[in-house]
């Protein structure tokens, strides 16, 4: 297997709430959508909504109880600045912010939201990664392809 990701869906309460809260935060729909699923680029990879209780389904799984899931995404940037700037636009689009943004133990700068079916972003400022014009991660010793 080659090691990349290039989906991830979120399984959510109402299709449509969470693709206007995605919107708000500058998601732009693809083509695609459709009142069932919504597909935003987001950069290298798509994220998609989809129906919780159908995504459960779909995995041939019981759609459990919301709650931690032992997962976040996360929105790297290149400023402090910035993270305080994002978690805002993410309250101010419906999100709730879970942790103010503040210095962590690793030597960077982050806070954490939750969409409104309670998908929990990191917002993060690290100084020990380089971000090319495009938004993208390098790794220390790994070269972009």
């Amino acid at each position: 297997m080659q090691p990349r990701i290039t989906l991830i869906t979120l399984g959510v309460a109402d299709v449509a709430v969470s693709r206007t809260f995605y919107e708000k935060l500058g998601f732009v729909a693809s083509g695609d959508s459709n009142p069932n699923v919504t597909f935003f680029q987001a950069g290298g990879l798509v994220v998609a909504l989809f129906g919780r209780q159908a995504l459960a389904e779909d995995a041939g799984i019981a759609n459990s109880k919301p709650g931690f899931s032992g997962i976040t995404l996360a929105h790297n940037v290149t400023t402090r600045q910035e993270v305080e700037d994002v978690l805002a636009e993410a309250a101010g689009a419906g999100g709730t912010l879970i942790k103010p943004a503040q210095a962590t133990f690793w030597g960077g700068y982050a806070g954490y939201f939750a969409d409104p079916d309670g998908h929990l972003w990191e917002v993060a400022h690290n100084p020990f990664w380089t971000m090319d014009d495009e938004g993208r991660v390098q790794l220390p010793g790994r070269e972009m392809s």
